[in-house]
Protein backbone atom coordinates (compact mmCIF):
# COMPACT_ATOMS: atom_id res chain seq x y z
CA UNK A 1 0.00 0.00 0.00
CA UNK A 2 2.85 2.41 0.81
CA UNK A 3 4.29 1.81 -2.66
CA UNK A 4 0.94 2.73 -4.31
CA UNK A 5 0.59 5.91 -2.21
CA UNK A 6 4.20 6.88 -2.98
CA UNK A 7 3.67 6.25 -6.71
CA UNK A 8 0.45 8.33 -6.68
CA UNK A 9 2.19 11.17 -4.84
CA UNK A 10 5.05 11.09 -7.34
CA UNK A 11 2.59 11.15 -10.28
CA UNK A 12 0.69 14.14 -8.85
CA UNK A 13 3.94 15.99 -8.17
CA UNK A 14 5.17 15.39 -11.72
CA UNK A 15 1.88 16.60 -13.26
CA UNK A 16 2.10 19.87 -11.36
CA UNK A 17 5.80 20.35 -12.06
CA UNK A 18 6.95 23.63 -13.68
CA UNK A 19 8.19 21.72 -16.74
CA UNK A 20 4.67 20.68 -17.72
CA UNK A 21 2.87 23.80 -16.55
CA UNK A 22 5.55 26.14 -17.85
CA UNK A 23 4.47 29.72 -18.44
CA UNK A 24 5.87 30.71 -21.82
CA UNK A 25 5.24 34.38 -21.06
CA UNK A 26 2.52 34.45 -23.74
CA UNK A 27 -0.34 33.45 -21.44
CA UNK A 28 -3.10 35.62 -20.01
CA UNK A 29 -5.49 38.27 -21.27
CA UNK A 30 -4.56 40.67 -24.06
CA UNK A 31 -5.92 43.65 -25.99
CA UNK A 32 -4.53 45.22 -29.17
CA UNK A 33 -4.97 47.66 -32.01
CA UNK A 34 -4.80 46.32 -35.58
CA UNK A 35 -4.24 47.82 -39.00
CA UNK A 36 -3.17 46.52 -42.37
CA UNK A 37 -3.78 45.73 -46.01
CA UNK A 38 -7.25 44.51 -47.05
CA UNK A 39 -8.20 42.88 -50.37
CA UNK A 40 -11.87 42.02 -50.94
CA UNK A 41 -12.59 40.36 -54.30
CA UNK A 42 -9.59 42.19 -55.81
CA UNK A 43 -10.44 45.64 -54.40
CA UNK A 44 -7.79 47.05 -52.07
CA UNK A 45 -7.89 49.21 -48.98
CA UNK A 46 -6.92 49.61 -45.35
CA UNK A 47 -8.34 47.53 -42.49
CA UNK A 48 -8.31 48.80 -38.89
CA UNK A 49 -9.80 47.60 -35.62
CA UNK A 50 -9.38 46.19 -32.14
CA UNK A 51 -8.94 42.69 -30.74
CA UNK A 52 -9.02 40.96 -27.36
CA UNK A 53 -8.14 37.46 -26.31
CA UNK A 54 -7.04 35.07 -23.62
CA UNK A 55 -4.27 32.45 -23.91
CA UNK A 56 -3.46 29.50 -21.65
CA UNK A 57 0.07 28.08 -21.49
CA UNK A 58 0.40 24.44 -22.59
CA UNK A 59 3.99 23.21 -22.44
CA UNK A 60 6.03 25.37 -24.82
CA UNK A 61 2.92 26.79 -26.45
CA UNK A 62 -0.48 28.36 -25.89
CA UNK A 63 -4.08 27.69 -26.75
CA UNK A 64 -6.39 30.67 -26.78
CA UNK A 65 -9.62 32.36 -27.77
CA UNK A 66 -9.95 35.77 -29.39
CA UNK A 67 -12.44 38.25 -30.78
CA UNK A 68 -12.06 41.20 -33.17
CA UNK A 69 -14.10 43.97 -34.68
CA UNK A 70 -12.72 45.71 -37.75
CA UNK A 71 -13.71 48.16 -40.47
CA UNK A 72 -12.24 48.80 -43.90
CA UNK A 73 -11.68 51.52 -46.47
CA UNK A 74 -12.27 49.14 -49.42
CA UNK A 75 -14.75 50.96 -51.71
CA UNK A 76 -15.98 50.91 -55.29
CA UNK A 77 -17.86 53.89 -56.80
CA UNK A 78 -19.87 53.55 -60.02
CA UNK A 79 -21.28 56.57 -61.88
CA UNK A 80 -24.18 56.24 -64.33
CA UNK A 81 -24.78 52.74 -62.93
CA UNK A 82 -28.49 52.57 -63.80
CA UNK A 83 -29.42 56.04 -65.06
CA UNK A 84 -27.41 59.07 -66.18
CA UNK A 85 -26.03 61.05 -63.24
CA UNK A 86 -26.58 58.40 -60.56
CA UNK A 87 -23.93 57.06 -58.17
CA UNK A 88 -23.59 53.60 -56.60
CA UNK A 89 -21.11 53.07 -53.75
CA UNK A 90 -20.27 49.59 -52.48
CA UNK A 91 -17.82 49.16 -49.62
CA UNK A 92 -16.59 46.63 -47.11
CA UNK A 93 -18.20 47.40 -43.76
CA UNK A 94 -17.65 46.17 -40.23
CA UNK A 95 -16.28 42.68 -39.72
CA UNK A 96 -16.68 40.60 -36.55
CA UNK A 97 -14.49 37.58 -35.80
CA UNK A 98 -14.57 34.99 -32.99
CA UNK A 99 -12.13 32.10 -32.99
CA UNK A 100 -9.26 30.24 -31.46
CA UNK A 101 -5.54 29.96 -31.91
CA UNK A 102 -2.69 27.56 -31.22
CA UNK A 103 0.80 28.92 -30.72
CA UNK A 104 4.33 27.67 -30.09
CA UNK A 105 7.07 29.72 -28.43
CA UNK A 106 10.09 29.41 -30.71
CA UNK A 107 12.06 31.65 -28.31
CA UNK A 108 11.34 33.42 -25.01
CA UNK A 109 10.24 36.49 -26.99
CA UNK A 110 8.67 35.00 -30.16
CA UNK A 111 5.44 33.05 -30.65
CA UNK A 112 4.34 31.46 -33.93
CA UNK A 113 0.62 30.72 -34.16
CA UNK A 114 -2.23 29.54 -36.36
CA UNK A 115 -5.86 30.60 -36.00
CA UNK A 116 -9.33 29.70 -37.24
CA UNK A 117 -12.88 30.76 -36.51
CA UNK A 118 -16.18 32.35 -37.49
CA UNK A 119 -16.52 35.74 -39.18
CA UNK A 120 -19.47 37.93 -40.10
CA UNK A 121 -19.02 40.86 -42.48
CA UNK A 122 -21.29 43.66 -43.63
CA UNK A 123 -21.27 45.35 -47.03
CA UNK A 124 -22.23 49.03 -47.14
CA UNK A 125 -24.30 49.96 -50.20
CA UNK A 126 -25.41 53.53 -51.03
CA UNK A 127 -27.32 54.52 -54.15
CA UNK A 128 -28.04 58.15 -55.13
CA UNK A 129 -30.10 58.80 -58.26
CA UNK A 130 -30.00 62.58 -57.81
CA UNK A 131 -33.32 62.83 -56.00
CA UNK A 132 -33.36 59.91 -53.57
CA UNK A 133 -30.62 58.24 -51.51
CA UNK A 134 -31.07 54.60 -50.57
CA UNK A 135 -28.85 52.58 -48.26
CA UNK A 136 -28.55 48.86 -47.56
CA UNK A 137 -26.25 46.68 -45.47
CA UNK A 138 -26.14 43.03 -46.58
CA UNK A 139 -24.32 40.65 -44.22
CA UNK A 140 -22.50 37.38 -44.73
CA UNK A 141 -21.33 34.56 -42.49
CA UNK A 142 -18.08 32.77 -43.15
CA UNK A 143 -14.85 31.33 -41.83
CA UNK A 144 -11.35 32.70 -41.30
CA UNK A 145 -7.99 30.93 -41.16
CA UNK A 146 -4.61 32.53 -40.64
CA UNK A 147 -1.12 32.40 -39.20
CA UNK A 148 1.22 34.88 -37.65
CA UNK A 149 4.12 35.85 -35.43
CA UNK A 150 3.87 37.59 -32.07
CA UNK A 151 6.96 39.35 -30.70
CA UNK A 152 7.44 40.71 -27.18
CA UNK A 153 8.46 44.38 -27.14
CA UNK A 154 9.91 46.60 -24.45
CA UNK A 155 6.68 48.60 -24.21
CA UNK A 156 4.05 48.86 -21.46
CA UNK A 157 6.37 47.20 -18.94
CA UNK A 158 6.88 43.54 -19.82
CA UNK A 159 3.44 43.02 -21.40
CA UNK A 160 3.86 44.90 -24.68
CA UNK A 161 3.95 42.98 -27.95
CA UNK A 162 3.64 43.39 -31.68
CA UNK A 163 2.33 40.94 -34.23
CA UNK A 164 2.34 40.31 -37.96
CA UNK A 165 -0.44 38.16 -39.41
CA UNK A 166 -1.85 36.90 -42.69
CA UNK A 167 -5.43 35.64 -42.86
CA UNK A 168 -7.94 34.47 -45.42
CA UNK A 169 -11.72 34.81 -45.03
CA UNK A 170 -14.55 33.42 -47.11
CA UNK A 171 -18.15 34.54 -46.79
CA UNK A 172 -20.29 31.72 -48.11
CA UNK A 173 -23.53 33.60 -48.67
CA UNK A 174 -24.24 37.34 -48.34
CA UNK A 175 -27.91 38.16 -47.78
CA UNK A 176 -30.13 41.23 -47.53
CA UNK A 177 -33.70 40.86 -46.27
CA UNK A 178 -33.50 37.12 -46.86
CA UNK A 179 -32.31 37.48 -50.47
CA UNK A 180 -28.86 36.26 -51.54
CA UNK A 181 -26.75 39.02 -53.11
CA UNK A 182 -23.43 37.18 -53.37
CA UNK A 183 -21.63 33.97 -52.50
CA UNK A 184 -18.10 32.80 -51.79
CA UNK A 185 -16.65 36.27 -51.36
CA UNK A 186 -12.88 36.01 -50.78
CA UNK A 187 -10.90 38.30 -48.50
CA UNK A 188 -7.13 38.43 -47.92
CA UNK A 189 -5.55 40.56 -45.19
CA UNK A 190 -2.04 41.29 -43.93
CA UNK A 191 -2.14 42.96 -40.52
CA UNK A 192 0.19 44.38 -37.92
CA UNK A 193 -0.89 44.74 -34.34
CA UNK A 194 0.31 46.49 -31.20
CA UNK A 195 -0.97 45.14 -27.91
CA UNK A 196 -0.50 44.63 -24.21
CA UNK A 197 -0.83 41.44 -22.19
CA UNK A 198 -2.05 41.55 -18.61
Amino acid sequence: MKKIVSAAALAVASLSSPALAQDTGFAGGRVELLTGYDIVEGDEGLVYGVAAGYDVAVGQGVIGIEAEINDSTVREVYSDAFVAGDELRIGAGRDIYIGGRLGFAVSPRTLLYAKAGYTNAAIDVRYDDGTTVEKARPKGDGYRVGAGLEQKLGLFGTGGYGRLEYRYSNYGNVEYDGTSVGANIDRHQILVGLGVRF
